[in-house]
């Protein structure tokens, strides 16, 4: 039985989009809109101290302005703590969670990732951490761009945080537990995610689910390792160069400039971008140099 096709974009409003953002849903939009499937928004808000108010509906009208239109509602990870809650619910019900009292500079002074030390130590769940216990231990997956992809083990076996001792939900669970809910069957990416994606496979066996397929691309950095990120104030993309944005987006995504210099609508542009672009013509780099000229991002030299 066929599948229908469910991607997914998924940003976070803790600042407007920038080029990285604007890459990373183009190549989601058009790989959804090639296999006549959906395409979602959710906006990712689950970590409210970060959250700029109105930026939710700055970014859709950004990608609206950019003729990404998406299907059904957008979805509000501030809406689906409920949801949340039965995740862990459902793992604590199979004995895959417990309470952790350690604090991030506790475990890191233990080592660079999580020893396990509250494992079997029976801890409350109130006003505690809770962490799944990762029996599963996944390391390698089969991604759709760059192959077979596998992270080091001792990362891929780490028991996450679901729920932190604040009561924000981790971005582990909120976004496996979202994706089930969306039927989400595609993901894809900026390769800043990837060594994350073991962990997320690992995640959906254990809430009962069959993961999604996942294609990471490049990100866009300005320097070498220092991709393009709300955190380090990279430039909100320009409405008004909303054409140009994207035919630099396509360029990033291996697109030749001569192919698409005759096209002078954004429509024009998405509909030759849908029947024409490959992403076998994505670079195989985890990230591409960018740079800025008249306000329009360039693949540096």
């Amino acid at each position: 039985m066929h599948t229908p096709y469910i991607g997914r974009f998924a940003p976070s409003p803790s600042g407007p989009l920038h080029f990285g953002s604007l890459v990373c849903a183009l190549a989601s939009y058009l790989h959804a809109r090639q296999h006549q499937g959906k395409w979602l928004v959710r906006i990712e808000d689950i970590d409210t101290p970060r959250v700029e108010s109105n930026m939710s509906e700055i970014i859709l009208k950004t990608l609206q302005a950019h003729g990404m239109q998406w299907d059904e509602d957008v979805l509000f990870q501030s809406q689906h703590f409920d949801l949340y809650e039965q995740s862990i619910a459902q793992l604590r019900q199979n004995n895959e969670a417990y309470g952790c009292i350690c604090s991030r500079k506790e475990y890191n002074a233990r080592g660079p990732y999580y020893d396990g030390l509250c494992r079997s130590a029976a801890h409350s769940f109130e006003n505690n951490a809770v962490r799944w216990k990762n029996d599963i231990g996944r390391a390698s997956f089969l991604d759709l761009h760059f192959g077979e992809r596998t992270v080091e083990e001792r990362f891929a076996k780490e028991d996450p945080v679901l729920k932190r001792a604040d009561g924000v939900f981790a971005y582990h669970l909120a976004v496996v537990t979202d994706d089930i809910t969306q039927n989400i069957t595609h993901i894809v990416r900026g390769a800043d995610l990837i060594d994350t994606t073991p962990l997320h496979i690992s995640l959906f066996s254990a809430l009962g689910s069959v993961a999604p397929q996942y294609m990471h691309i490049p990100v866009a950095s300005d320097s070498p390792g220092h991709k393009l990120s709300k955190q380090g104030h990279a430039p909100a993309i320009d409405n008004h160069c909303a054409l140009d944005n994207l035919k630099s987006a396509l360029i990033f995504l291996g697109v030749k400039p001569t192919e698409i210099k005759h096209l002078q609508s954004i429509d024009s542009l998405l509909q030759w971008a849908i029947e024409y672009w490959q992403s076998t013509s994505l670079s195989k780099e985890t990230e591409i140099l960018v740079s800025v000229i008249n306000d329009v991002y360039c693949l540096k030299a």
